[in-house]
């Protein structure tokens, strides 16, 4: 399931859930780029547009194999770390970047008391970032948390810049700790929908009792719908 292969074009290819062949995907991107000349900004510009204009929502988590498509998540307008992190890599490949993905568990020490009550946790399981090959090297990206959302959580938006990895932020504006990666996954080309299910079950197994996620009023029902 791990895969550490040097560069080839499978890292450019469409697969099952990076559909970077789709239309709206190739429409959405050269819309993005227009104008740019070089891979760096041209990954840049799609690096901001999925961090800001696709709204991070844990809240609402389908593990179902349409809706983990990037096309289904740039029609929907939001999604979950991995989702927003596929999406960027179907814009990057349907724009011959070369993309793939990282997935780690990490701990969120200011993640809202709702979503810890949910989850029964402070870990974050297979949490998701996009690899980006630009300039003869794979630069980490990680578009998963929006500026609005930032703000909010008082922690300084993660920037990029097409040249440095963008993981984590590790502490918010105060100073205090805010995320750390806690185990490291591997490397994929596509989203590895059943191991990323079996790793979820084994955190989260009280997510796996319903056929749906959703909240109730007072936030005590929370279930990934598969």
């Amino acid at each position: 399931m791990n895969e550490t292969s040097p560069i080839d074009k499978k890292y450019l290819e469409p697969t099952k859930y990076v559909d970077s062949d789709h239309p709206a995907i190739i429409k959405k991107a050269e819309e993005i780029v227009e104008g740019l000349n070089n891979d760096k900004d041209k990954a840049v510009a799609l690096y901001y547009y999925v961090r800001d204009s696709i709204r991070y929502n844990p809240y609402e988590i389908d593990l179902s194999e349409e809706a983990l498509k990037a096309s289904t998540v740039f029609k929907r307008g939001y999604g979950f770390c991995v989702e927003k992190a596929n999406l960027l890599a179907a814009f990057a490949r349907s724009q011959g970047i070369p993309a793939r993905f990282g997935f780690a568990d990490v701990k969120n020490h200011l993640s809202s008391p709702r979503l810890i009550k949910a989850l029964r946790s402070e870990v974050f399981a297979f949490h998701g970032y996009t690899e980006l090959f630009i300039n003869g090297k794979w630069v980490k990206a990680t578009p998963a948390f929006n500026r609005e959302l930032c703000v909010i959580l008082n922690v300084k938006p993660l920037e990029f810049n097409g040249e440095e990895d963008s993981i984590f932020q590790e502490f918010d504006s105060d100073g205090k700790a805010f995320m750390v990666y806690l185990k490291d996954h591997g490397i994929f080309h596509d989203i590895p929908r059943a191991y990323m299910i079996e790793v979820l079950q084994k955190h989260y197994p009280h997510l796996f009792t319903s056929g749906k996620i959703s909240f109730s009023e007072t936030g005590d029902q929370y279930f990934f719908k598969t």
